[in-house]
This record gives structure tokens, sequence and C-alpha cells, in this order.
């Protein structure tokens, strides 16, 4: 802990241990919104495979493969170069597959596989190692292993069968493999590009640290591979660091079941903790609106299950009606996934505004589902650089998040 924390301390940080939380980062200074907290490049990374891209650098175009093991792509000789000490292992590795088995190899066993080629390599002292950049840190990572169900034991045993093929290292064993697995689900980072698209996936030691807050006073970004730690807010002396390990956008209840889904806690952040109507909360952010435009009162199921009651007028909303509208934006919904091309945005803006339309019709003003097609919309008028429009969705978009803000 000593090294650990002379390492972070330049940078005006300390790690501590808190009650129900364990290990997290604290402030030994102030840092203000947009200020760099943390940066720090991932112990062991991957590209995912939705599309092709270079290894050293998530490019991907002007790739070529590897010769040897056919899995891994570069842009040029300066990433291959670059990741030659580690992929030099991994090749030979990989090369001892059949081909069909190399197609089972997926980010998440290359990210494990790396994991070990990378901690054999800091071993023998083929590459360096510090305090915040060693499989020692790695290992002290909470796996929770015990509280996966036996269907997830049942897949990291599979996955870690694949690892072991792999590497056909004797002094590993399966159970040693499943676990990190488990620490890589709970651990690992999906690296994004600046309009967050995924890209691949990493680990990054010291960001790991770092707790989750539904009212976070930072964000993680990424410049290419590196991660970077930036303020949100006003963050004093002797403050714990945040971030959201999920879409805060949305209800307590729903974020909640999804913490502890994926991460297996309970979050008591202010947010979380506050003194609010849960159910009106979830029923605003995901549920539906008022049938008289000029109520904006929010909508329960009544108890004969005929529908939904505004619980501001009283009216009532037929379910067969719910069930229509939904139905069409589902209908338009896939139509567009299954369509969807990136040069076609006259199409894509047409589908787009028609879910709003429905959207408006059936969701409350605060609709989470509603502001994300808003999102969607403004994000393909950027491109096609109609700014006034665009404006004038970023301006729509702007009451939800006002709305989510001020109810923590």
């Amino acid at each position: 802990m000593e090294e650990l924390q002379n390492a972070v301390k330049d940078g005006g940080l300390a790690v501590s241990n808190l009650p129900e939380k364990g290990r997290c980062l604290l402030t030994t200074k102030n840092f203000y919104p947009g200020e760099v907290i943390l940066r720090q490049e991932p112990y062991v990374c991957v590209p995912n495979n939705t599309v092709s891209r270079c290894d050293g650098c998530f490019a991907s175009e002007s790739l070529k493969k590897c010769s040897a093991c056919q899995v891994v792509w570069y842009c040029g000789s300066t990433c291959q170069k670059s990741e030659w000490k580690l992929h030099r292992l991994e090749c030979i590795a990989l090369s001892r597959l059949e081909k069909e088995k190399r197609k089972a190899v997926t980010p998440s066993i290359r990210l494990m596989v790396r994991l070990y080629l990378r901690r054999k390599l800091q071993n023998e002292m083929f590459i360096p190692a510090s305090v915040t950049d060693s499989c020692n840190f790695v290992e002290a990572l909470v796996s929770h292993l015990k509280d996966l169900d036996e269907k997830q034991l049942v897949l990291y045993a599979q996955m870690a069968s694949l690892v072991h093929l792999i590497l056909q290292w004797p002094e590993i064993n399966l159970k040693e493999i499943a676990e990190n697995f488990s620490k890589l689900a709970c651990n690992a980072h999906t690296i994004c590009d600046c309009e967050l698209r995924p890209l691949g996936t990493g680990l990054y030691p010291i960001v790991s640290i770092i707790n989750h807050s539904c009212l976070p006073n930072a964000v993680l970004i990424f410049e290419g591979k590196s991660s970077v730690v930036r303020a949100v807010e006003h963050i004093p002396e002797g403050a714990e660091v945040s971030i959201a390990y999920i879409d805060i956008a949305g209800s307590t209840m729903t974020r909640q079941k999804t913490l502890k889904e994926q991460y297996f806690f309970t979050c008591t952040c202010p947010r979380c903790i506050k003194a609010y109507n849960d159910i009106q909360e979830s029923a605003i952010l995901e549920g539906y609106r008022c049938k008289d435009d000029r109520c904006n009162g929010f909508l329960l199921r009544d108890s004969e299950d005929k529908g939904f009651i505004c619980q501001t007028c009283g009216l009532l909303r037929s379910k067969e009606e719910v069930k229509r509208i939904v139905s069409e934006i589902t209908a338009i919904s896939d139509k567009e996934l299954k369509y969807k091309s990136p040069g076609n945005h006259e199409e894509a803006i047409s589908q787009y505004k028609m879910i709003e339309k429905l959207q408006m019709e059936l969701c409350h003003p605060f609709s989470i589902s509603l502001m994300r097609t808003r999102e969607e919309l403004l994000k393909i008028l950027m491109e096609v650089g109609d700014w006034r429009e665009a404006l004038a969705y970023c301006r729509l978009t702007i009451p939800g998040y006002q709305k989510l803000k001020l109810d923590c």
C-alpha cells in the first residue's frame, strides 16, 4: 500500500480503504471541472471483433493480418513493432490451435491470454513493471466469484478451458483462470472513441480502484487506448473520486438492478438514497404519459388491469392503445436496424423522426427512450452538417438531463 501511495501522491491522489467500499481513490488537492485527475495506459487490452481493428492503435483502415496466427491485425510496421514483445508469445500460442478453434478466440479469451503472457514477461523482466502496472495489482482485484450463478460459473469454466488449451501451461489451473475472468468482468473497461462507440476492452489497474456513483464527480474517457479521468465538477481536497459504471440516465430501480447484476453491490450514493418516490421516478423516466396533452401527469397500471391511469387527472389509457403504439415503434426500430447503412442519412432521419413522433404521443416528456431517440437524431444531423436542426435537438435533450440533475 505504501508503494502505491507514493506512486499516486504526486498526482494529488491517495488510495484509501473505506467501510463497505473497500479501496477507493481520494483527492489530496482541489480538482476543477475539466481538469485531468488520472491518466493511465492499459495493463492489457484488445480490440473488439465487430470490426477488424489494429491491435496497436485500434484503427480500422489499411489493415493486414498477422501472417502466422491469422488472428491479429495491424495497420503498419510501427504498431506491429510496438506490440511485438507481447504478440510474439501470443502468436506462437494461437498458431498451435487448429484453424476452426481459432475462430472461437473471442476478445475476452484474448484479453485473458494476454494477461498471463504479460505477467510472464514481467516476471522474467523482458518488459518493465511498476507498482501501478504489475500482475500483483491485478491479483489484488476483487473477483466476486462467490456471487456468480451456476450458469455464469459454467461459462467461465468453458472459457478457462480454452485459455488453458491455448497457453498449455501446466502450472496454472482452471479455477484460477475462471476467477480472473470474473475479475475482468467487474474491473475491465470498454474503450470508446470520442462518440462513445466501443472499440475494445482494457484493464486499467488504478482506474479500477475508482468507485461508482450515480451522481459522479468525474468521467472516464479515452484518448486512443489511454484512459483519462477528468473532473466534471469541483472536487475538494479529501473527497472521493467517483465515476459512473453504467448508464445513469434511468430510474433508481433500474440502476440498482443493473449494478447488482453486473457489479454485485447496492449503490448508496446521494441520488440513490434520496427521499424520492421511486415509483413516480420510474413512471416518468421509463413509463407513459397522460393522454390529455394539457396534463403532465404520470401513469400507473390500474387495479383491474384495463390500462394505465394518470395519477394527476385520473384519465385511463387503454392497454390496447399502448400496445398499438409500442408495436409501431418496434416495427420502425427493427426496420431502421435492418436497413441501416452509413451513408443513408436521409432515411435514418426520417425513421427516427417517426419514432420520435410516436414516443411523444406515448411517453412522458422526460422519458429516457425519447431522449435517446433525440440524441440519435442529433448525432446524424451533426454528421450531415445540418447545424440549425442539430442545435434544436440539442436544446430538446437538455431538459431531460436537467431533470435528472435536479432530482438528485
